[in-house]
């Protein structure tokens, strides 16, 4: 690990919640859905309706409530949207670079450390976030970004940047397929270590030309939720 990583993994022996505590991680469980997952071959990822029934039987023959999963992993689902294809195909975005936690819209978001609101956005590119939040911390004298997509429209309506959130506390909710790129619900969340100039944004899908500095700037997510 880097010393960024090895900081990250050492806040806490014990992983932080970034959505509804009283969802205990027994009822976790992981979703691959990588281009290699063979289950998926017979899916057709581009349809909302085909993606949902896909994660839904997977949470219910576990008798699970969230799925999670998808850091580093290249996936197939994103060549439906000319937001993350380009003609150059060594180009195309589509590795994930966030953890994403698929459970029912609604679900509570809450902050896994203290923080303050950098940025949000409604980024409505069809298969983008949607309503999104970038919160800033800063622990001693290491500053650092968290990125929270596909929430509802109700999540950023009154939000303000500067406004702070304790660890905990709730920072908004889960969007539905209306508002969250056409996406089954889930939480897109992404640890970025140098914003950049992005405001209610960041990349969360890169190509393989880009990966390298991505995964320096965008370490696994599970460092800070240890699932």
């Amino acid at each position: 690990m880097n010393s960024f990583e090895t900081f990250l993994a050492g806040i806490s022996s014990n992983g932080f919640f970034v959505i509804d505590k009283s969802i205990p991680l027994s009822k976790y469980v992981p979703i691959d859905l990588s281009a290699n997952n063979k289950l998926l071959q017979t899916v057709d990822v581009s349809l909302l309706l085909s993606l949902e029934t896909f994660i839904n039987e997977q949470l219910s023959r576990q008798n699970t409530l969230v799925g999670f999963g998808g850091y580093n992993e290249t996936r197939a689902i994103y060549q439906r949207s000319t937001h993350f294809t380009k003609s150059e195909n060594q180009n195309n975005r589509n590795i994930h670079l966030g953890i994403d936690l698929w459970t029912s819209a609604g679900t509570s978001v809450l902050a896994p450390l203290n923080g303050t609101v950098h940025s949000f956005k409604n980024n409505t590119n069809y298969g983008d976030y949607g309503p999104t939040i970038i919160l800033k911390h800063q622990i001693n004298d290491v500053i650092f970004y968290t990125l929270y997509g596909h929430l509802s429209l109700e999540s950023i309506a009154s939000l303000e940047v500067g406004k702070m959130f304790r660890q905990g506390e709730v920072i908004g909710t889960l969007g539905d397929a209306t508002v969250n790129g056409d996406y089954p619900p889930h939480l897109h969340f992404q640890i970025i270590k140098d914003i950049q100039d992005y405001k209610g944004d960041y990349p969360g899908v890169c190509s393989k030309t880009d990966l390298e500095f991505y995964l320096e700037n965008c370490p696994d997510p599970n460092l800070l939720l240890k699932l």
